[in-house]
């Protein structure tokens, strides 16, 4: 692939040290994209806009004979698996998630198809309120039941085992490695260590098997797109670096707290049914899958927590990316008490909000 001119965005990061300072790589991964962009009739044509991170690199390319931009991602060792998995996605529940252009999943590199208009961007653009998010989070809970029969294979890709049963495990070696735990921190922990262990019980119990957490999913993490029926949407999701095998429920803290971020608590009953409405199936109970989701609010902490330190090596020097003060306070989020609107019904008339 030819010299272009770029633009590198750090962000926040500027000393962090990725593959991509290094022109061997570079040259090799951009090598790479060039052949198959040519193998599917395209060119670069234009600037590239590059964005580095310690657990990614992004690129922006321009190209002719396409119906937009394509994008270059490389993950690190950690986080190498989402190559693969999104390849065996995009076979899987076609037209959820982005389908590759063309994967190396030795390499952990992607290239990948423009997704269109973030849903961050469209609630920043004041297109969508409260009931998109409604939208989109059952949406996402029909693609984790349409998975479930995947778990092994999603596994074998390489994705993060933190099955129900095995948590309290993972739990064990996540504070055991932690080094910026304080002794009272420690004690708090170790104290929730039966009741960590109840609510993965609790969870087992309902029936509802381990399967695919994205762990960080977002507006960011989500291309929102209008269908032609008025009033409805359909999203695609992507990004899965963070993903692993565990209770799917665990998927619902982050966007339930990033939705009550913008549009307050008062949205989390609505949300939490509209997740909530797909599991329906089996003779399972809206009220019976609300008093689940409890516990699978403080559950997904650990998921978070787990994730951190995916980053490329050394990337992290001079940081506190790998571990440390981030897995730590992911981790006491465990002592938190799930919102009270986690049980609370929702009555109809308020189930139509746009």
């Amino acid at each position: 692939m030819s010299e272009m001119a770029e633009t590198v965005d750090r962000k926040l990061y500027p000393e962090a040290v990725t593959p991509w300072d290094d022109p061997v790589w570079r040259g090799e991964a951009l090598g790479w994209a060039g052949e198959a962009l040519g193998a599917r009739g395209l060119r670069e044509s234009g600037p590239r806009r590059v964005r580095v991170r310690p657990w990614s690199v992004l690129v922006r390319l321009a190209v002719d004979g396409g119906d937009g931009p394509v994008w270059f991602k490389a993950n690190p060792p950690g986080s190498r698996f989402e190559a693969g998995l999104g390849q065996a996605l995009a076979g899987w529940v076609p037209g959820q998630v982005l389908t590759p252009l063309a994967v190396d999943a030795d390499r952990g590199w992607s290239l990948l198809p423009d997704g269109g208009r973030r849903f961050l961007d469209v609630l920043d653009a004041g297109e969508a309120g409260a009931g998109a998010w409604e939208e989109m989070l059952g949406q996402y809970a029909e693609l984790q039941r349409s998975l479930l029969p995947y778990a092994d294979r999603i596994e074998s890709l390489g994705v993060p085992g933190a099955r129900t049963a095995a948590l309290p495990g993972v739990l064990d070696r996540l504070v055991a490695e932690n080094g910026a735990l304080t002794g009272e921190e420690r004690a708090v922990l170790d104290g929730l260590r039966p009741r960590v262990a109840e609510w993965c019980a609790e969870l087992v119990a309902l029936g509802i098997g381990d399967g695919l957490d994205h762990a960080d999913l977002h507006e960011a993490q989500v291309f929102h797109a209008p269908e032609r029926t008025p009033g409805t949407s359909r999203f695609t999701f992507f990004d899965w670096g963070d993903a692993l095998v565990s209770h799917p429920f665990c998927s619902f803290l982050v966007p339930a707290g990033r939705a009550v971020d913008r549009h307050g608590p008062g949205i989390l009953p609505r949300l939490r049914d509209a997740y909530l409405e797909p599991w329906t199936t089996a003779g399972r109970s809206l009220p019976e899958l609300r008093h689940a989701l409890a516990p699978a609010w403080r559950l997904g902490a650990i998921g978070r927590a787990g994730s951190w330190g995916r980053l490329f090596p050394g990337a992290a020097a001079g940081t506190d990316l790998e571990g440390g003060t981030q897995i730590a306070r992911w981790l006491l989020r465990l002592a938190d008490e799930p919102p009270l609107a986690l049980t609370t019904p929702v009555p109809d008339r308020e189930r139509a909000d746009s």
